[in-house]
């Protein structure tokens, strides 16, 4: 059976895992780039039955891709585009909206509607609804592991639909690229380059609400904005608080 290809565009290593858990019960092929470059070529290859794109990339960011695609009509086969970001403000929504989004995503995103909207986009018959999962607690713990922090288990209902198990595997593969996204905030620091950290931050900021940090997702976001000016002295201290607090998990 050839399987609906669906292609993801997502800088970030922990949001990229997200998406391929949160859609491996799917009968589809995610194809992930990293750039808009890279991801043209695989859009002009063909059977493509979907684009998820984030909007901050390095490059082209995704409302780039879509005056590619406005401009190129004809030359790539058509294809509905969902934008999966952290700012979709009231005027950005009007502009993607301008340019053609089928659906707009808010990072960070349950599972069972980011898995909603791909079976939508594919045309899947959906499968008869499952009986809901109980709510996860501290007390309801998987057996033999820690329990989760209250945190944790409000997040494992908001976003993964009750699914402890996949919260878990996700905050291990999450844990594991911390240290990848720590030296690479360091070159960033070290080099001055702050639109670099300022994607970082921003893609940590959605990994870590996710993961049930609220504070370290507000760190994330707040050197995110003073990276944008930039404000070098708090982008520096902004970088030095939150290296810290990735390094305790």
């Amino acid at each position: 059976m050839t399987l609906a290809k669906v292609l993801l565009i997502e800088d970030d290593a922990s949001i990229t895992q997200f998406v391929r858990m949160a859609l491996e019960d799917l009968e589809i092929e995610l194809l992930a780039c990293t750039n808009v470059a890279d991801a043209w070529r695989v859009l002009e290859a063909g059977g493509i039955r979907l684009v998820l794109t984030d909007l901050m990339l390095p490059g082209e960011s995704g409302i780039d891709l879509m005056h590619r695609l406005r401009n190129h009509a004809g030359s790539v086969p058509a294809v509905p585009v969902a934008v999966f970001s952290a700012g979709l403000t009231p005027p950005v929504r009007d502009k993607l909206t301008a340019l053609g989004v089928w659906r707009m995503l808010s990072k960070p995103i349950p599972v069972m509607e980011l898995e909603g909207c791909v079976r939508e986009a594919l045309a899947l018959v959906a499968a008869p609804a499952a009986a809901p999962s109980p709510p996860v607690t501290a007390v309801q713990g998987a057996p033999g592991l820690p329990p989760l922090t209250l945190a944790e288990s409000e997040t494992v209902t908001t976003h993964f639909g009750g699914d402890e198990r996949l919260f878990r595997a996700y905050r291990a593969s999450c844990h594991a690229q911390f240290a990848a996204d720590v030296r690479q905030g360091d070159a960033a620091h070290v080099a001055g380059d702050w639109q670099a950290l300022r994607r970082l931050a921003h893609s940590l900021g959605t990994v870590l609400l996710t993961l049930g940090h609220p504070d370290g997702s507000a760190m994330a976001r707040a050197l995110e904005d003073v990276a944008s000016e930039p404000d070098v002295a708090a982008c520096q201290q902004g970088w030095t608080r939150l290296r810290a607090f990735l390094t305790t998990l």
